[in-house]
């Protein structure tokens, strides 16, 4: 009877599995349909470009017309192209720069963009609320060749705002703002928070509307002020957010935004040494030796840092609260 049964049930298993699968297809085979084009996209923009690494351990030589053949003719060199990253006497200058101006673009995105937020949902016109969003949202969408000539039009030697009126009024000397590197830890970081600034606060804006009123409610009849409300109740609930955000941030911490610190600085050659950064370093030096090699492998070495800087900052979150990991 046993071995009967035995037999009844894995002939009848199959079945049953096959009529699950069946109508698991059968209700959600058609979302799999819809996510198909975005995943094929998704794989073709962002995973497949990745066999491109490889040109970091090869010293490239066109040797043919395809760059295809010329990459499968070039030798492997293994890790020389890292060695000359780290060779070189600006490593240090251009890791310290990278890292410390996104440092601070990531501590004023959030502490600038939730303040504004705050302020943004506190107004009591809605109109003016909305008219403020898209004064502040607007220079997220200016190219930086944009910006770099309105920043010259303020810091020009000679005509600019602040040298020819600022500056007077206060009763202070003309300043060579492209000449002078001690100025532009200031500069920079004050035109990066003014251009996208307004992206992370509407992010924030729609967290904070998204809370339920009920909590403010309670709160308001138990006798909380307006900043023991957003201290108690609008912060901790926009935290996951404030996190993610941030944790975003971090995984690119080792990019630096080419425009911003090539355009707008005018290349200065007197200003590296407060403005040279990864990106701008090898791209000079791609301009200046052609090595494709030595700019892949610079790509790598950032995306790799990035995401172990991703994954470490995450697994400290996991382990002050699991509920705000990102994974």
């Amino acid at each position: 009877m046993a071995s009967a049964a035995e037999a009844v049930a894995k002939a009848t298993t199959p079945s049953i599995r096959t009529r699950q699968n069946q109508s698991y297809w059968r209700r959600f085979g058609v979302f799999y349909i819809m996510m198909a084009p975005a995943l094929i996209v998704l794989l073709m923009n962002n995973y497949l470009p990745m066999v491109g690494s490889l040109i970091a351990f090869k010293q490239i030589v066109y040797s043919s017309p395809s760059f295809f053949q010329s990459f499968l003719d070039s030798e492997w060199v293994g890790w020389e192209n890292f060695n000359y990253l780290f060779s070189t006497t600006d490593a240090w200058l251009i890791t310290r720069n990278t890292l410390g101006y996104n440092a601070a673009f990531i501590f004023l995105n959030l502490v600038v963009g939730v303040t504004l937020a705050l302020l943004f949902n506190a107004m009591r016109s809605s109109k003016l609320a909305k008219l403020h969003q898209t004064t502040m949202f607007l220079p997220y969408f200016l190219s930086m060749v944009v910006i770099s000539y309105l920043v010259y039009a303020f810091l020009n030697p000679e005509i600019g705002i602040i040298n020819k009126v600022v500056l007077p009024a206060l009763g202070y000397n003309p300043i060579d703002w492209y000449t002078e590197p001690k100025w532009w830890p200031y500069i920079l970081p004050i035109i990066n928070t003014w251009k996208g600034i307004g992206y992370y606060a509407i992010i924030f804006l729609a967290a904070i509307i998204g809370i339920d009123n009920e909590y403010y409610e309670a709160a308001t009849i138990d006798g909380a002020s307006k900043w023991r409300q957003i201290w108690n109740i609008t912060l901790p609930l926009i935290r996951p957010v404030m996190i993610i955000l941030t944790l975003l941030q971090i995984g690119r911490i080792f990019y630096a935004d080419f425009g911003l610190f090539f355009q707008v600085t005018r290349n200065s050659g007197i200003l590296y040494d407060t403005t040279l950064v990864i990106d701008t370093y090898v791209y000079q030096g791609f301009i200046v030796s052609g090595d494709i090699g030595m700019s892949s492998a610079a790509g790598l070495y950032q995306a790799v840092v990035g995401f172990v800087l991703v994954l470490v900052s995450n697994f400290v979150i996991r382990r002050i609260s699991k509920d705000d990991a990102l994974f």
